[in-house]
């Protein structure tokens, strides 16, 4: 790929200056001594000459090279292990995650500040993006033991976290797994026996160690979805200096070969071929019922990553939309409908190039729009003491999870199709980047629940909330805003 990452901090500072009520959050006692919406330019600014100067760069290492699999490891290429840490050392990372960082940022600013590392090299994403989710359940679920002894070194970085659900015969339906835990006798300590698929940096030599957490069920426990349970599954377990220490019989069987996001290692991770693979509950072990939490507790990290997916997909639309609309203004060629005899022109003089640029251009409004000011409604929820707000962030922000995640994938794709189209043949191209881009936006209407899983969320538990009436208030809103601006010029 030809890398040339574009993009631009207007549009971000827009929404969180101008359309959002940033100074909400701003002013709770999470945030009240850290930074005001004066410092938001100096930050945006800052992450985008970070991601166009020491991220961009690593596009064609991670595409080309890619991870590789050689003796049971999972290599990455030199510049991913700099841009990692380049990442984790601003602040942008899982360090932000932690409740007593000073110099963390609401997530809305910290998810603006990702489009651009994400839209710069998409394959980085997945190294680092699920440590903070996987930090999160461990802080809201987990003991004060398993909390005093990963936390600290996930939220600084030297750890990382996954998210590790998926089997052979156990997709969408996660019911199906089969990954056994098996007590040890030890309170809160178990054996882990099973196979997990398509685990997103599921192995790397990045970092110390790798955090699994990982859904298995308990024997004795009920079927399917209610029967399972989350573990803290370490790669190494933390000797008494809290250092990795024995290796805990998690093997990266080996990775996937992919259309895209080569960077990162898609894995194949077998827990206990040794039968000494050991894992830590997070939470209670199955009542007498034999229901379990750990589909509950694994929806909090999921629902995230469900956002994430969908800002990833409009960082790499942006990101393809700028490459175009920058390639038409240069490209010669035609002449205009106007003046059939004149010169030739550039293409972004032509009805339909404009017409696509401007589609592209809406729709990336739109995805932003929606991902970071559902980001937004997290922070109200998570810092608001008005209980009030809260629980009204929280109605709105469950209808827009399956939005977000499914309209800004799958239309993020349209628009980098329409992106690469206004290129013409080059675009079929790898000598340019949309090619590229397209490949790895890809995955985003797959990953963390295909869309018509979504779907299903929307209509079969979303709508339906509280008698309908959380979606009616949520489509009332619409409607009340639509007809106050019916008529407002700067619309």
């Amino acid at each position: 790929m030809a890398s040339n990452f574009m993009h631009y901090s207007r549009d971000h500072k827009f929404i969180l200056k101008e359309w959002l009520d940033l100074e909400e959050v701003l002013n709770t006692e999470r945030f009240k001594d850290g930074y005001s919406v004066d410092d938001i330019d100096f930050i945006l600014d800052n992450a985008l000459k970070g991601a166009r100067e020491v991220i961009a760069p690593t596009i064609e290492d991670s595409d080309k090279i890619g991870a590789q699999y050689e003796n049971g490891q999972v290599i990455t290429p030199a510049s991913t292990k700099e841009a990692y840490f380049f990442i984790q050392d601003n602040g942008l990372c899982s360090s932000n995650y932690d409740p007593n960082d000073p110099a963390a940022v609401p997530l809305c600013v910290l998810w603006s500040m990702l489009e651009y590392i994400i839209g710069a090299n998409p394959s980085l994403g997945t190294l680092y993006l699920a440590t903070g989710g996987a930090a999160g359940l461990i802080e809201d679920f987990g003991s004060q033991q398993l909390k005093d002894t990963y936390l600290p070194k996930m939220y600084s970085g030297q750890w990382a976290g996954t998210m590790d659900l998926t089997e052979p015969n156990a997709g969408s339906e996660v019911g199906n797994i089969s990954t056994r835990a098996i007590p040890t006798g030890e309170p809160g300590v178990y054996k882990i026996k099973g196979s997990k698929c398509f685990i997103s940096g599921g192995d790397q030599d990045i970092t110390e160690n790798i955090i699994h957490l990982t859904l298995a069920r308990i024997e004795g426990s009920r079927p399917g979805t209610a029967g399972i349970s989350l573990f803290v599954v370490p790669k190494y377990l933390p000797d008494e200096n809290g250092n990795p220490g024995k290796f805990n019989d998690v093997i990266c069987a080996g990775i996937e070969h992919k259309l895209g996001l080569h960077g990162n290692p898609t894995c194949v991770m077998n827990y206990g071929e040794n039968d000494d693979c050991i894992g830590f509950l997070v939470g209670d072990p199955p009542g007498e019922d034999g229901i379990a939490q750990g589909m509950a507790q694994m929806f909090n990290m999921m629902n995230e990553e469900r956002l994430m997916t969908g800002l990833s997909a409009a960082a790499l639309a942006a990101v393809a939309y700028h490459n175009a609309a920058d390639y038409a203004r240069q490209r010669i060629q035609g002449k205009p409908t106007s003046n059939p005899k004149g010169k030739q022109v550039a293409i972004i003089n032509h009805e339909d190039v404009r017409r696509s640029l401007m589609m592209q251009k809406a729709y990336i409004d739109a995805f932003r729009a929606m991902a970071i000011g559902t980001f937004y409604l997290v922070d109200i929820k998570n810092n608001s003491t008005d209980q009030e707000k809260v629980q009204h962030a929280t109605n709105i922000y469950d209808v827009n999870v399956p939005l977000v995640k499914a309209f800004c994938s799958d239309y993020a794709l349209e628009c980098i199709s329409a992106a690469l189209q206004i290129y013409g043949g080059y675009g079929f191209t790898e000598e340019y980047p949309v090619a590229e881009l397209y490949r790895d936006a890809r995955i985003y209407p797959i990953w963390e629940g295909t869309n018509y899983i979504q779907g299903m969320d929307l209509v079969g538990r979303k709508m339906t909330m509280k008698q309908g009436q959380v979606f009616a208030v949520w489509l009332q809103e619409i409607t009340d805003f639509v007809e106050t601006n019916s008529n407002n010029s700067e619309f």
